[in-house]
């Protein structure tokens, strides 16, 4: 039988000696420049803005789920902005947008040379990347934290705190034989096991991040809004490290669904914006609708006002409104606007730089004034479970 591969033979590099691409101080988009202009689709922004505010004004959700392009692209301080103002009330990711973030945030440059590093074994094969992310993992699983909230509570606080090794293993003794939560006691080991791998002796490390200011991560953890990061293992650069493990992950990433799930439990006169992420955006958002509609059903309820807008480059020809084109049409297998025109309320495409369109959606809020209320509705992150601090 063929065994798994052996990522402790890997030889991994700082990520500091890494040639990036992008410096954060050089692509940041300032929240407060003019918008550069949106052409034809003036009037839809400025419909979606309305729709935005209106939604805010009732206390209604709006939830935004990105790819990692907008990230790349410097949109981290605008999406910061929109939080910190009360316009989101939930931000979603995939694996890789939660990275660049992360390491925006930790160099303040990111993304690398694919076709170079690849050649010579290299691409993704950096050491701190892996290491830091994948320990917050284990202490945020402990902790009963989400993946997004673990790596913004790393970022806020400049680093991790938890018991020694010795402690943990005593404290996973102690879980076995008081009948702890199920998988409680492997989470304690994890991190005990991932600690002692490190060579981690005391009860914290440091993590500096100098451009934390950019972090979206960052933001949501110190608002209380939740950001939750929807990965696929082996996906992203981080699994090719030791310390990034699948129990920790999965642990995080359930969470993480389930959170998300939650706010679109809620999503009654609200909006979702799903900005450049065409297949992980709306596979979660199907899943978690119809979770939410077997629950709100058996109570007598419903979850059909809402509004889905989809902004990305591609160029949609197919007039969504009239129904799905039929299966011979290139048209039917473009999935964020087949799934999104499947579920019911209002859906909309916009096709825009997602630049363009944040800036543009930003000023007409902006312009709009502020929402009834900064609070999130009803969507306050987590509080960790009692555990390693």
């Amino acid at each position: 039988m063929e065994k798994p591969f052996d990522r402790d033979r890997i030889q991994f590099r700082p990520v500091a000696e890494r040639r990036s691409k992008f410096r954060i101080d050089e692509i940041a988009v300032d929240p407060d420049a003019p918008p550069p202009p949106a052409g034809r689709q003036e009037a839809a922004l400025d419909d979606i803005a309305d729709c935005i505010a209106s939604a805010r004004q009732r206390g209604a959700p709006v939830v935004i789920c990105h790819g990692a392009h907008l990230i790349k692209n410097g949109l981290g301080p605008l999406l910061v902005r929109l939080v910190r103002e009360g316009w989101l009330t939930h931000v979603a990711t995939n694996g890789a947008g939660s990275i660049h973030d992360w390491e925006f945030a930790h160099l303040g440059r990111s993304t690398e040379d694919v076709r170079a590093y690849v050649q010579v074994g290299q691409f993704g094969i950096w050491d701190e990347t892996g290491a830091w992310i994948g320990l917050a993992l284990h202490v945020g699983a402990v902790d009963g934290l989400g993946y997004g909230a673990a790596v913004g509570r790393m970022i806020s606080a400049d680093g991790l705190r938890f018991p020694l090794a010795s402690e943990l293993r005593a404290q996973a003794q102690g879980l076995l034989a008081g009948g702890g939560a199920p998988g409680a006691a492997a989470r304690v080991l994890d991190l005990a096991a991932a600690l002692e791998m490190r060579s981690i002796a005391g009860r914290e490390v440091q993590v500096q991040h100098p451009w934390k200011a950019t972090s979206i991560q960052c933001a949501c953890w110190e608002a209380g809004v939740p950001f939750t990061v929807h990965p696929g293992i082996g996906q992203d650069i981080i699994y090719s490290h030791p310390l990034v493990r699948g129990a920790a992950v999965g642990e995080a990433s359930l969470t993480d669904f389930l959170m998300f799930a939650s706010s679109i439990e809620r999503l009654e006169g609200g909006v979702y914006l799903s900005v450049g992420s065409s297949v992980m955006s709306p596979m979660i958002f199907e899943k978690s609708l119809s979770m939410s509609r077997n629950v709100l059903l058996q109570a007598g309820r419903q979850l059909e006002n809402f509004t889905i807008i989809a902004n990305d480059l591609a160029d949609v020809t197919w007039d969504w409104s009239h129904g799905e084109p039929p299966p011979e049409n290139p048209a039917y297998y473009v999935r964020f606007c087949k799934s999104f025109s499947r579920m019911g309320g209002r859906f909309e495409y916009i096709g825009l730089d997602n630049r363009v369109f944040l800036q543009n959606l930003y000023h007409r809020l902006r312009r709009l004034g502020p929402p009834a209320s900064s609070q999130p509705s009803g969507n306050a992150a987590p509080q960790p479970r009692a555990g390693p601090k």
